[in-house]
């Protein structure tokens, strides 16, 4: 079997799959998305005086402030997540959770941390998929705007989540010299770019879905440290950072990449 045939028959398999969960997909796809708002959103509850006193000692604002502050990443969290998922409002939902993500990369200072900011702006890149979908499935938050053929905001929207979501993927290569790392950053580069630019993309996107869940699981086990152990909440928000990421991947997966891309100039030619 030459290679093209394997490309071939892996296309195929990856079209079977479509086919069967295509009524599912979308659903757990946002279920992923939203998963680390949901968990965050939560934590901000059992966490309230821990968050609360930690803003007010980090920015010196005073209790009221700091208070507001895990008030409305609460509120906007499990709001935003019920939103999404009864389908109600999802554009409003997703803004709003564009700005949660905003408030905590300056409240946490995650703009200075580059690994963390690069996963902030790929749950970013989810974000902007989800509202592509929302824009298929009913009315557009750009009715006054002139259409644009294939090239419209809908498209520019996946064209900037994909292009986002591949950030994840840029803070898990290994720069070690040994032959699994040196293969794992080969394959794991080429299907980044293929996302990106949109070639293959249900394929590409399905392998990375399957390999983010393997490294996910392995990787950041938290289940398998004792709560009280700091270790334990820094790998259950890696954990569900990541499984938004798988999401947005799923919502690419569901979608297909959209008309800014080289599957769809493929047509074309």
């Amino acid at each position: 079997m030459g290679q093209e045939d394997l490309m071939n028959t892996a296309e195929d398999v990856a079209d079977q799959f479509l086919r069967v969960t295509k009524q599912y997909l979308p659903h757990l796809a946002r279920l992923c998305l939203i998963s680390t708002f949901l968990e965050d959103g939560i934590r901000m509850w059992f966490q309230w005086n821990e968050q609360r006193d930690y803003i007010e000692a980090t920015w010196s604002c005073g209790y009221f402030l700091a208070t507001c502050f895990v008030l409305i990443n609460l509120i906007g969290q499990l709001g935003g997540c019920v939103l999404i998922l009864s389908r109600n409002f999802v554009q409003y939902a997703c803004f709003g959770l564009f700005s949660i993500i905003a408030l905590q990369t300056v409240a946490y200072s995650i703009l200075w941390d580059l690994k963390f900011l690069m996963r902030n702006l790929a749950l970013g890149g989810g974000l902007l998929l989800l509202l592509a979908e929302s824009r298929s499935e009913g009315k557009s938050m750009f009715a006054g705007v002139p259409s644009m053929g294939e090239s419209s905001p809908k498209q520019y929207m996946q064209l900037g989540g994909r292009v986002l979501l591949v950030l994840m993927f840029m803070t898990l290569l290994h720069f070690d010299a040994n032959f699994f790392s040196i293969l794992q950053n080969m394959v794991g580069t080429a299907l980044i770019v293929l996302v990106a630019v949109g070639f293959k993309t249900k394929l590409a996107a399905l392998t990375l879905v399957v390999w983010l869940l393997a490294i996910n699981v392995y990787f950041n086990a938290f289940w398998t440290i004792p709560a009280y152990k700091p270790m334990h909440d820094f790998l259950k928000y890696d954990f569900f950072q990541t499984t938004s990421v798988v999401g947005g991947l799923l919502l690419v997966v569901a979608l297909g990449p959209g008309g800014v891309s080289m599957d769809e100039k493929k047509k074309e030619w």
